[in-house]
């Protein structure tokens, strides 16, 4: 016994008695601290607690905040007017500030964190980058739910602030451009708590609207928290359900602006001004196309005409026809008068244009039917007109057997059996070829009726 060692009741300790102390200890010599490391081993089970591992290259450190904590943080970011709902992950390095305790259950000892705060980037920058990625991903992004402009919109929904230079700078050009197009605005607040509500409001509203062709939502230039509403998930998915009925024009901030809402909407404007000059555009563009289809259409009537004409002036050229050829001027005469008819409607339908602008698709429908009305009575026209010269042809008639009867010298046709005498000479044509004959006995007694009936017999 002499080897054996006394102990003292008074220096032997519980597991727990000395986890406590310890902790104690802990406590005391660190009340509140920073620290920086990146976060991994996250978990967030029911309770809403965070639990997690704060490390570096080194060493590393069980970190824990509490849904109160966690939900206090998230009301002091919002008291000052910044609304980074950044999400914690793996991966993500962070400057978190809290006590250093013991938890007594496990003995490890633990950062129960009371702030927390992104390092590297600021807390609205990775909530922008993070909210992007997670709805791309969802497919918000994707080029296959894009719509085009309207051709011709006639009235437009604008979302944004009813005082701000956004709706001026709007007014101002579509006034300009085309005073003549319906504007409908639905005011709204831009920044601020309650801002991303409201657009999203004014989104569903014109949603539902069938009279609206196109929907533009948007503000002037500002601070990435000044513009943090056109950011939030609740304005994104509302302008990808708006897109869904019609067209959606993002134009927030100046070009050097990006918000998540450009990504979504059909098309990004680079400032509010761009997105007005991007709808009133489309009818400039319409009213150039059909000027240009109006001067198409004219040249085709032209060139037809000038076709036509030239075919009857061949067929007038023919040796056998000379005797035709004040039938063919009246012709000639009559096409030009409806070239200049037609010639003369087509310059008052232009110089009228300026009056419809507002009925232009109309215009441009009645104006393609005219034509191919126009072009089809031609057509009827010059048809019926050929079939004539066909039937008076004498080429027609000689070609069944007929021949025709010549004075000779004098090429006059003969068409009274009186009109020569015997002993005179005539030329006789045939379809191919020709005989030169004499008269030997006039007879104008004889009909040719009784010739075919002795034929007969």
């Amino acid at each position: 016994m002499g080897n054996e060692r006394l102990i003292s009741q008074d220096q032997v300790y519980t597991v727990s008695q000395l986890t406590r102390l310890i902790r104690l200890e802990i406590e005391n010599s660190f009340p509140f601290v920073w620290v920086e490391g990146e976060i991994s081993n996250l978990r967030i089970p029911s309770s809403g607690h965070y639990y997690f591992t704060l490390k570096d290259e080194n060493a590393q450190l069980r970190a824990v905040m509490f849904r109160a904590n966690a939900n206090r943080i998230n009301s002091e970011i919002k008291k000052t007017n910044l609304l980074p709902k950044f999400e914690l992950q793996d991966g993500l390095k962070v400057v978190c500030g809290g006590r250093i305790t013991v938890y007594e259950k496990n003995g490890d000892y633990q950062l129960v964190v009371e702030k927390l705060e992104p390092r590297g980037k600021g807390a609205l920058q990775l909530a922008f980058e993070q909210l992007k990625a997670r709805l791309e991903a969802e497919g918000l992004f994707d080029p296959k739910h894009k719509k085009k402009l309207p051709l011709l919109p006639k009235k437009i929904g604008l979302v944004t602030s009813p005082t701000g230079a956004a709706i001026r700078d709007i007014l101002r050009i579509i006034e300009r451009r085309f005073n003549r197009l319906q504007i409908i605005i639905y005011p709204t607040l831009v920044q601020g708590e309650e801002a991303a509500q409201n657009i999203a409001e004014g989104l569903n509203y014109f949603k539902d609207r069938d009279d609206i062709d196109v929907v533009i939502v948007g503000r002037g230039g500002g601070s990435i928290e000044d513009l943090w509403a056109f950011n939030e998930e609740v304005v994104a998915r509302a302008i990808f359900n708006c897109m869904k009925t019609k067209p959606v024009i993002s134009a927030v901030g100046h070009e050097i602006d990006f918000t998540i809402a450009d990504f979504v909407a059909d098309i990004r404007a680079s400032t509010p001004s761009a997105a007005a000059e991007l709808v009133v555009s489309r009818e400039e563009e319409f009213r150039d196309k059909i000027a240009n289809l109006l001067t198409r259409l004219v040249q085709f009537e032209k060139y037809f005409i000038d076709g036509q004409k030239s075919k009857v002036t061949l067929l007038g050229q023919e040796r056998i026809l000379q005797s035709l050829k004040f039938q063919l001027l009246t012709l000639t005469q009559r096409v030009d008068e409806l070239d200049s008819r037609t010639w003369k409607a087509l310059q008052n339908r232009k110089e009228n244009m300026a009056e419809y602008k507002n009925q232009t698709r109309y215009f441009l429908q009645q104006l393609s039917h005219l034509m191919q009305l126009k072009i089809k009575d031609l057509n009827f026209s010059w048809s019926r007109l050929a079939a004539s010269l066909e039937n008076l042809s004498p080429l027609s008639i000689i070609k069944k057997g007929y021949t025709i009867c010549w004075k000779a010298g004098l090429l006059l046709p003969v068409k009274k059996v009186t009109e020569v005498e015997p002993g005179e000479e005539v030329l006789v044509s045939f379809y191919r070829g020709e005989l030169s004959c004499q008269v030997k006995k006039v007879d104008p007694k004889v009909k040719i009726e009784s010739k075919f009936i002795k034929e007969s017999q």
